[in-house]
């Protein structure tokens, strides 16, 4: 069945008929709605997804510069109100796009909208977009369609009231309130990447190969799958090993109701002779050992395939726990290396949206100015400690190796490529050097 957005432009999704399954699982997988045999209730993809995305953010601080535009600080700020939110839903969905409206952004996951067209490199060329609106009673729906034409952007606007489950009948733009700024083409000069910023998980495809991006934990579904018969097993064998009273058909009476059930007058002794004993008392012996021995297999095979460190999932213990000091480093560099790649992810996405939006100011307002560098600070990293590197500066300045400046501008993230740049340090940091002493 075609959706609303193919209808509107006859546009067909670009995406194979099993990546649109893959991202059908994803989802079902994240917000809990498990098959038939399963239960989902453990809902491991939210756990890796807020496990990530905490350690990503978890030290994240974006440094200013009185260089900066007046214009780059406002975008960033409102970059940062959605930058955890994004990153939940491209590590879900493996892309999330990034839409300016107004004075913020809007953070658009991927089963919300229907890609048109890729390059070769899996970057979009051509999009559609789509949002319920209602007035006076009535349910409308706006269509968007934005194509790249060669680093100008092209957007399609068009408006329907919904007809039961059909698209209904077109009507004009300014039916609505909300839409009335709006026009049914409108083609934007040097605006790159259809005005819109791409958040993309650095996961290679996994589920059919295409260029497509895959959610993080893609290769791991078939495991969470698995995880989630092991649990519906365990709620059984919890629910089988309940104690059970077997009594002869004879013994039972069908009350008002029509239940079935045994009579209080029958309770009042027992005869001494066990073969006479008509009520017998069943209580199974509880296998959840095994069970939860393989959960904890599950869930460890999914930090090896995850890139994740042992522990985040599973239980540690003694035998699990990496033995050797070769084994403990290779679990912290896939971890650390997992991390670095989902910030160096951000970096790109908000430095592609500051860019865009200096192209759409100059488009709409005419406001010429450009985004100066982003001075991203994340922090330690798993293998990086910040502490031990200034320790070894302190040591090189001591000897004359190197100079204070340099030693205080990497400290504090600060500039110290020119000479200007070290007097600056200087007047701040060194008050015995602000006269402009000079350090060779």
């Amino acid at each position: 069945m075609q959706t609303y957005l193919e209808q509107a432009f006859g546009k067909s999704d670009c995406s194979s008929v099993k990546m649109r399954g893959a991202v059908r699982e994803w989802m079902d997988l994240y917000y809990g709605a498990s098959r038939s045999g399963e239960d989902g209730s453990a809902r491991l993809a939210v756990l890796i997804v807020s496990k990530l995305c905490r350690t990503v953010f978890a030290e994240y601080d974006v440094h200013r510069d009185k260089h900066d535009d007046w214009a780059q600080e406002c975008y960033m700020d409102a970059l940062n109100k959605v930058a955890k939110t994004a990153m939940q839903y491209a590590l879900v969905g493996g892309e999330c796009l990034l839409k300016m409206v107004d004075d913020h952004f809007v953070p658009i996951r991927r089963d919300c909208y229907l890609p048109l067209g890729r390059d070769d490199r899996g970057n979009l060329t051509s999009v559609g977009m789509m949002q319920t609106l209602y007035e006076n009673g009535k349910k409308y729906v706006l269509l968007e369609r934005r194509t790249d034409m060669e680093d100008n952007t092209l957007i399609e606007n068009r408006l329907f009231e919904v007809n039961g489950q059909a698209l209904g009948r077109r009507v004009p733009l300014d039916t609505l309130t909300a839409c009335k700024m709006l026009s049914d083409e409108e083609f934007l000069p040097n605006v790159p990447c259809m005005g819109l910023a791409v958040l993309r998980m650095p996961t290679v495809n996994c589920v059919d190969g295409s260029a497509d991006p895959v959610s993080i934990y893609a290769p791991a579904v078939g495991l969470m799958h698995a995880l989630a018969r092991c649990e519906d097993q365990l709620n059984h064998e919890f629910l089988n090993g309940a104690s059970r009273v077997f009594a002869s058909e004879d013994l039972l009476r069908p009350d008002a109701a029509g239940a079935r059930g045994l009579r209080d007058d029958l309770f009042v002794g027992l005869p001494d002779d066990p073969a006479n004993v008509g009520v017998t008392v069943y209580s199974p012996t509880l296998r959840e050992g095994s069970y939860l021995a393989r959960k904890q297999d599950i869930l460890r095979s999914c930090e090896s395939l995850l890139g994740l460190r042992r522990g985040i999932l599973s239980e540690t213990n003694a035998e699990t726990q990496p033995r050797t000091a070769t084994e403990i480093a290779a679990a912290s560099v896939d971890y650390d290396l997992t991390i670095r790649s989902l910030q160096k992810a951000w970096e790109d996405c908000a430095g592609d949206a500051l860019f865009i939006c200096s192209c759409l100011d100059r488009a709409y307002h005419k406001d010429d100015w450009w985004p100066t560098e982003l001075r991203i600070d994340w922090g330690d990293g798993v293998l990086y400690d910040r502490s031990r590197v200034w320790a070894e500066q302190q040591q090189m300045v001591a000897s004359g190796l190197l100079r204070p400046e340099i030693a205080l501008a990497w400290y504090y993230d600060l500039p110290a490529e020119t000479e200007a740049d070290l007097q600056a340090v200087r007047e701040k940091y060194m008050p015995a050097a602000k006269g402009g002493e000079k350090h060779e």
